[in-house]
């Protein structure tokens, strides 16, 4: 059976990467993923003065529970999300004068409620252009925590940003949630602060978090299940199989239960204890879905939808429209480039069955539009992509390790 080995979760490397840097004592990361995003978030902790030593399996941070090492710094946030939410929440901890900026793709998307939430906590924070965007400074004295009011209808990292703050103020926080999406990630960031020795208690729609600190340890990240959805779809719609170790019952990640959807479509699936496997049975069924917490899989299930034997509707993914490009407006574009007949609404998209014919793909610069309809170029040859390079984002290796399992299983993958 193929065995597909998926580069690390770019979320839970963020992630350790903010906690490592935060920790009494030095961490080491073990496969920690190797990508634009990630490179770029380990950059701007060396922009912000800790020491970040990288090999390749393995990179070890010099934890300063104090904060920043410089007193002033710059930091280009590239188009990572993650750098530029839990970077500058990172800074605000320390004491210094740090300004935040990022790519134009980046620049679009939203910081306001956690921006807002930072004021509100004391923290000295100016955005520069636009508000609620960056570029953005902040004139760091520390936090002294306490409560705080934050919507994360629009994103999960807002939360976990705050989450990740709570142990260097010096009150510790307690986080009223008034909405949230991607509730997933939010248990990820919790199971991983425990790993530092951190415990978060939750008070109905109140998180609680100690002050107190963390402390390093060596934290070995797992595959990304995002990543790894793109692999579980090809074997469902091409009748194949494909096992990805390292994710099991035991993942952190809810963007594993994409598989519980091409179950319900149809494929044969294996959770094991380190390992999953989805086998592709020649039928796929047409569902209706809310993809509210596992939003960054809507694209791939979208892209394999067109082979259902019914209609397969997707609701409860308004966040979509707020990622690297309106990603449900994308996945609509693109299916009626390929001839497929679609329906969208604020929230939802439904597509109906049929059969692609070739077309380009337009990417918007979003490693999961390309990433999802190379899966679509199993069943259609002739698929390309205006900008197959912007896969390097979380994957810089993802056409060559496409393209290899499906010449192992004797299939011209799309064109790149």
């Amino acid at each position: 059976m193929p065995l597909v080995d998926i580069p690390g979760s770019k979320s839970v490397t963020a992630r350790a990467l903010f906690l490592a840097a935060a920790a009494d004592g030095v961490t080491t990361l073990v496969r920690p993923l190797r990508s634009d995003d990630t490179e770029g978030f380990a950059e701007g902790l060396a922009r912000l003065g800790y020491r970040v030593g990288r090999t390749p399996d393995t990179w070890q941070v010099d934890g300063r529970p104090q904060g920043p090492a410089l007193p002033e710094a710059d930091v280009y946030c590239r188009d990572g999300a993650t750098t530029a939410r839990f970077l500058p929440t990172l800074a605000a901890a320390g004491h210094g004068s740090y300004r935040f900026d990022a790519s134009e793709q980046m620049r679009r998307r939203p910081l306001a409620p956690l921006t807002r939430a930072l004021r509100d906590l004391g923290v000295d924070l100016r955005h520069e252009a636009a508000e609620g965007h960056h570029p953005l400074r902040i004139e760091a004295a520390g936090v002294e925590g306490g409560e705080v009011t934050l919507d994360a209808g629009q994103s999960s990292q807002y939360l976990t940003a705050l989450l990740l703050l709570g142990p260097l103020t010096r009150k510790g926080l307690r986080i009223r949630v008034t909405d949230l999406v991607s509730a997933p990630y939010v248990e990820i960031t919790i199971a991983m602060m425990r790993s530092f020795g951190v415990e978060v208690a939750r008070e109905g729609d109140t998180f609680v978090v100690p002050p107190g600190g963390y402390r390093a340890t060596t934290y070995a990240v797992e595959p990304d299940a995002s990543t790894a959805s793109y692999f579980f779809a090809a074997a469902a719609v091409t009748g194949r199989e494909v096992t990805v170790p390292g994710l099991g019952r035991g993942a952190l990640q809810g963007d594993l239960g994409f598989v519980d959807v091409l179950r319900r479509m149809g494929a044969d699936v294996e959770v094991g204890e380190d390992r999953t496997t989805v086998r592709g049975t020649g039928r796929l069924r047409g569902l209706t879905v809310a993809m509210r917490d596992i939003s960054d899989t809507m694209p791939t299930l979208a892209a394999v939808a067109p082979f259902a034997s019914g209609p397969v509707r997707i609701e409860d993914v308004a966040n979509t429209r707020v990622k690297e490009c309106d990603r449900l407006d994308a996945c609509a574009e693109n299916l009626r480039r390929l001839g497929i007949e679609v329906a969208t609404g604020e929230d939802w998209i439904e597509i109906r069955p049929g059969t692609p014919v070739p077309a380009e793909i337009k990417t918007y610069g979003d490693h999961r539009v390309v990433m999802s309809f190379a899966v679509t170029g199993l069943r259609t040859p002739g698929i390309s992509f205006d900008d197959p390079g912007c896969v390097k984002k979380t994957f810089p290796g993802f056409h060559e390790a496409f393209g290899e399992l499906a010449a192992g299983w004797g299939i011209p993958v799309a064109g790149a």
